[in-house]
């Protein structure tokens, strides 16, 4: 059995990073059997980093490559009706995705008006996890937003990039349906995985209000949530 490795869950989705749950949302659209693993230590990971999945031995790190991995080796025909030019839409997302990332971690490990609610809610789900083990995490993404560069980013000029994300989703996202039509390709994975994160989020930052004033970005996130929650 195919087994899925990725950070806990968190405020009802099934795994608090975009990345794993766009992975998990990707199986369960594409009917493909797993096994979920949640760990907090992703120094076994391919590169340290969550999610990887373990599939007949081989050990394989990275969402989007985990994705290619499978729709080649199971032969899945989740994105096999796209054109071209959706698939060039497609890459754009996920690259946009990419960015979007920062600025949603941003929210919950640096910015001094979240972090405590976001700490005090992790601790009360996950009780292996003490204080002391949230303030190094934090320490330790503090050094990860220096190097790739939002955490040099006053507040304002962080949520400016996430908003400016949102906002084309929010173009791109239908009022009904999906981002290719009537039924969910791999991208609407991948945008629930991010959006999830954010809407099912208790804690009213920026990013949350943006998303909740949006109707469309809404009823996609809820629509995908209970289609891999069965």
């Amino acid at each position: 059995m195919l087994t899925l490795y990725s950070y806990p869950e968190l405020f009802g989705v099934a795994d608090n990073n975009g990345y794993g749950l766009k992975v998990y949302a990707f199986l369960k659209l594409a009917g493909v059997p797993f096994v979920h693993e949640h760990i907090f230590d992703a120094s076994p990971a391919p590169r340290g980093q969550l999610p990887y999945i373990v599939d007949d031995g081989e050990t394989i790190g990275d969402s989007e490559t985990i994705i290619a991995h499978l729709t080649s080796k199971y032969g899945l025909t989740i994105d096999a009706n796209l054109t071209p030019a959706q698939r060039m839409v497609d890459h754009l997302v996920t690259r946009m995705l990419d960015d979007l990332y920062w600025v949603m971690s941003y929210s919950r490990w640096k910015d001094e008006r979240y972090f405590p609610a976001f700490r005090d809610s992790f601790m009360a789900q996950h009780s292996r996890i003490d204080e002391a083990g949230m303030n190094k995490a934090r320490e330790y993404n503090a050094q990860r937003y220096y190097f790739q560069g939002i955490g040099r980013y006053a507040p304002d000029q962080a949520y400016a990039r996430g908003l400016a994300d949102l906002q084309v989703l929010a173009d791109l996202v239908p009022a009904d349906g999906y981002a290719h039509g009537a039924k969910p390709t791999s991208i609407d994975a991948g945008i629930y995985g991010f959006i999830a994160n954010i809407h099912f989020f208790p804690i009213p930052t920026l990013l949350k209000a943006f998303v909740t004033a949006h109707p469309n970005l809404v009823r996609h996130c809820e629509a995908i949530h209970a289609a891999v929650s069965r």
